[in-house]
């Protein structure tokens, strides 16, 4: 799993945490399981989701390999519900084995290549329950989001805690084939600084996704496109795969 480099700082990982929300996502996530259980997610960042999952009695680890982002997960999860593990996907070994892993804020799209997502999808395998389930999102190329990332669409105004006024927008730098480069950029009032995250993405198709998790064990691809479980067609917004290790 690449690290975007800001994203290993905690003061960027702050940044990051403030401006990204969890809505229809979170409440698919958080209701998925209709009981307790041992739930692993892969690229928890600032553990936003993954607190929601903790508090409704689920045995939780967070995996992330960003130093700076699971500061921040620490920091907010107060009781000291989840266990938290700085690993990359790839190559993380727990004793646990899982009957609910999640990839979620389209992390998945994060492994540019067939062999980077094949490595993460096997190990997350040899990390589940029997029957146990998988479910990652990836943004449907077909719907090119990336077109709809500009400053004049995308740009927001907040208060950060410790930092105060921030504004940020998203651009696009680089369009090819799969493969989406951006930059997230934050302006701190206080002091006029800019800080920038690039970040490079992989629009994988339907197909290639449900191939890739076909030959990492997992069976019984189920595809959505959206979080109201409407089922995927090619005008998705969303590649939602749930799959059955």
């Amino acid at each position: 799993m690449p690290v975007d480099a800001a994203f290993d700082r905690f003061d960027m990982a702050r940044l990051y945490d403030a401006f990204n929300h969890h809505g229809e996502d979170g409440d698919f996530y958080e209701n998925f399981a209709e009981a307790p259980c041992r739930l692993l997610d892969i690229g928890c960042g600032t553990g936003s989701v993954t607190l929601r999952l903790a508090k409704r009695g689920h045995q939780v680890t967070g995996i992330d390999p960003a130093k700076g982002m699971l500061q921040v997960a620490r920091m907010k999860d107060e009781d000291g519900l989840v266990t938290w593990v700085a690993a990359e996907a790839g190559s993380f070994s727990l004793r646990d084995r899982f009957d609910l892993a999640i990839m979620t804020g389209h992390v998945f799209q994060v492994f540019l290549d067939d062999a980077e997502t094949l490595a993460a999808l096997s190990n997350i395998h040899r990390h589940m329950a029997p029957g146990g389930q998988l479910i990652i999102e990836s943004r449907n190329p077909l719907d090119r989001a990336w077109e709809e990332w500009t400053r004049d669409k995308t740009h927001e105004r907040g208060a950060v805690e410790g930092v105060g006024p921030v504004d940020v927008h998203y651009q696009t730098k680089e369009v090819e084939a799969e493969h989406v480069t951006f930059d997230a950029v934050f302006t701190i009032e206080t002091s006029g600084e800019i800080l920038i995250s690039e970040s490079r993405l992989r629009f994988a198709p339907a197909d290639t996704i449900t191939r890739l998790l076909g030959e990492a064990g997992f069976a019984e691809v189920e595809l959505l496109g959206w979080w109201d479980r409407t089922p995927y067609s090619d005008t998705s917004p969303e590649i939602i795969a749930i799959a059955r290790a």
